[in-house]
């Protein structure tokens, strides 16, 4: 799927546009992933120190402070996983998450349908923000390169917005691995490739 990006020194973003045979709600989660959402699961792609640096060195370019409640999704992701706190949710999530925590990439999984006109990714301004979870939490993204719709900013590799978050009705997601170009340039790709067959092995259709 093409989607426009601004231009963006340091940034990777492969994007996917995948449809499910059927909702969400109704697609179960295979053994197989379940597996690899844990630290020690068998993967093809690994992270480490200098991949964790080169993302946050990338989502510094606009002066967004990627620290604490800030900082990226695959870190959070990670240390959730490790204390035992996170679980299934549902076959696309789980997907993202799997090679999300193995590739050390954050990865955007939203609901196409909750798009509002052609997505785009672009640097929010001043005064950006959006609710990210059912609590009506907000996160300021000003500065904090992100996916857009007609609506305003809506996913980017700290939070996704809780507007077009998936749901047990989803039959089409957009899923976005937040690359930079350090140290590996090939990564993001790499990345982006077995996300792919995950979803292909789920039996949905990727573009």
């Amino acid at each position: 799927m093409n989607v426009p990006v601004v231009p963006y020194p340091g940034l990777v973003v492969p994007t996917l546009a995948v449809a499910f045979p059927r909702a969400l709600g109704d697609v179960p989660v295979p053994a197989w992933l379940l597996a690899l959402l844990a630290i020690d699961g068998q993967a093809p792609l690994r992270s480490n120190d200098l991949v964790r640096a080169a993302v946050r060195d990338m989502l510094r370019v606009h002066g967004y402070r990627p620290t604490g409640r800030g900082k990226p999704s695959s870190e959070y992701l990670r240390s959730a996983i490790e204390q035992g706190k996170l679980g299934s949710i549902n076959a696309a999530v789980d997907a993202g998450n799997v090679v999300s925590l193995h590739s050390g990439l954050p990865i955007s999984v939203v609901d196409r349908d909750c798009l509002r006109g052609p997505p785009r990714i672009d640097v929010p301004g001043p005064g950006a923000c959006y609710v990210f979870n059912r609590s009506g939490q907000t996160i300021d993204v000003a500065g904090l390169v992100s996916l857009h719709d007609d609506e305003g900013p809506c996913a980017n590799a700290v939070k996704d917005a809780q507007r077009t978050k998936t749901s047990p009705a989803t039959t089409r997601v957009l899923a976005i691995v937040w690359g930079a170009t350090d140290p590996d340039p090939g990564h993001a790709a790499a990345t982006a490739a077995w996300l792919r067959d995950v979803f292909v092995r789920l039996g949905a259709a990727v573009d």
